[in-house]
């Protein structure tokens, strides 16, 4: 994917989602290779913001974390098991043996990016990785006009409630707390399938411009789980990128970066377009 639009000519703004287990600062020191590449495509500047999920993951969470600290064939030492605390956090937590999964915590987490929105705000688009791709989808869905209505409707069904967290104090039904993204980017992410408690995230389908980027070897979020998310946006054509890799976020190789460079030029100049047809409109003398 690529695309001739100029950079936009003024700075902007992304929120960046870590994955499971991770933390912004890790995502951060993960990604500085693209973020190095995305300062030198949008020259009037791009901040990105790395906030770190509220939910702070236990040992018993990530097991795996503890394989340093083996001291007996591979065996973790009880006592560190119960004193160490991986510096390893989560928008939600899965429960379930299988599809349909339960996220608990998902409203903490998403309480915890409400905040981020307004408190460091606005943004242009969000970029996630893993569970953040999931995450970065449902935020874009979330400040879409009309999504509260969704949540309601299928509340009755079993649904959750829209996120209080995300209702702006206006007294508008429509109000939120951050105005609608121009683009989200979902690395690896997924859609939650399978259960009525999530289904007002994708229905109806999200229009955020949402790009996907999925690895061919990915072991760890299966396709099929990906590939629902591609569905449950309104476009998808042109918007599907496979990298012959496993479950990571390819930051530094040149096409992948160009692919998501292009889409964000795309999107961002389309929207300027858009800005001067309606400021062209509005110098029009009318006869009222």
């Amino acid at each position: 994917m690529s695309s001739a639009a100029p950079p936009p000519k003024r700075p902007i703004k992304v929120l960046m989602l870590h994955g499971f287990t991770q933390s912004g600062p890790l995502f951060h020191a993960k990604t500085r290779a693209l973020e190095k590449n995305l300062q030198k495509a949008f020259p009037a500047g791009i901040t990105l913001s790395y906030p770190t999920a509220p939910l702070r993951l236990s040992p018993a969470d990530v097991p795996w974390a503890l394989n340093s600290n083996s001291t007996n064939g591979g065996e973790a030492n009880s006592d560190a098991k119960d004193e160490q605390e991986p510096d390893a956090w989560a928008w939600w937590r899965r429960k379930g043996d299988g599809e349909p999964y339960r996220y608990e915590g998902i409203e903490e987490g998403m309480s915890h990016i409400a905040s981020v929105l307004k408190e460091e705000g606005p943004f242009d688009g969000v970029v996630g990785f893993s569970q953040g791709g999931a995450c970065a989808a449902m935020v874009a869905s979330l400040l879409e006009p009309g999504r509260r209505e969704a949540f309601e409707a299928k509340y009755s069904l079993g649904g959750m409630r829209y996120p209080e967290s995300f209702e702006a104090d206006t007294g508008y039904v429509e109000g939120t707390i951050h105005p609608p993204l121009k683009f989200a980017v979902s690395y690896s992410g997924f859609a939650a399938r399978g259960t009525e408690l999530y289904r007002a995230f994708y229905e109806p389908k999200i229009k955020t411009p949402v790009l996907h980027f999925l690895g061919s070897l990915d072991a760890v979020v299966e396709e099929a789980r990906s590939l629902a998310l591609v569905e449950a946006c309104e476009t998808s054509e042109g918007r599907v990128v496979y990298h012959p890799g496993g479950h990571f976020l390819p930051s530094s190789q040149k096409a992948y970066v160009s692919a998501l460079v292009g889409f964000i030029k795309e999107v961002l100049h389309a929207e300027e377009d858009e800005g001067k047809v309606e400021q062209s409109a509005e110098d029009r003398d009318v006869p009222f």
